[in-house]
């Protein structure tokens, strides 16, 4: 898939919202990605995994054991992924603030983990996913996203494929541009988003 067909598929699923968000690394944005919108179709979640998949270079991709994403955001796309590579695929929960694998999940000592994610901004829910599997006894060898919002510059320490970068301007609290403070904020994953 070419990125052109890529933000087609998003802006086709009115994915691309915009307005004032406050992203979960806490800086702010005109624009947000709802990945949970372009991948409720599980034909167009499919067609991206597989583009995902092949993100992935082959000599990595023959190690990996297990698929493991994040909740709530990674579990469609962590599923596809699973999907797409032939791999059992499982999710991370924080209920109380730190991931950790539950409802049975679990990781063979060693298993050679792929972290899915859908969206990576500055990388920090990745690094803290990232060591969860290490507590769990797996090791991630690597870690795919659908959009990467970071600019290149987010260190996951691992090799990181994104199917896509797309690099809005994010803002600390202190530096919001007048124009986007003038709109009421929407924290993504509430009734507004």
């Amino acid at each position: 898939m070419t990125d052109e067909e890529i933000l087609h598929e998003f802006r086709a699923s009115e994915a691309l919202l915009e307005g004032h968000f406050k992203l979960s690394s806490g800086r702010h944005s005109g624009h947000y990605l709802q990945c949970a919108r372009v991948l409720m179709n599980p034909e167009r979640a499919g067609r991206l995994a597989f583009a995902l998949a092949q993100k992935i270079p082959r000599d990595i991709r023959s190690q990996i054991d297990v698929v493991v994403s994040p909740a709530m955001g990674g579990i469609i796309i962590g599923q596809e992924m699973g999907r797409a590579l032939g791999k059992d695929a499982m999710f991370l929960e924080r209920p109380e603030g730190t991931f950790h694998l539950r409802r049975g999940f679990r990781l063979e000592a060693g298993a050679k983990v792929l972290m899915v994610e859908d969206v990576v901004t500055t990388g920090l829910s990745s690094r803290e996913a990232i060591a969860a599997v290490g507590r769990e006894g797996g090791e991630v060898i690597a870690e795919v996203a659908l959009v990467d919002r970071s600019n290149g510059e987010a260190d996951l320490g691992v090799p990181f494929f994104p199917l896509v970068d797309i690099n809005f301007p994010t803002y600390a609290e202190g530096e919001i541009p007048d124009e986007l403070a003038a709109i009421d904020v929407t924290k993504p994953g509430s009734r507004k988003a």
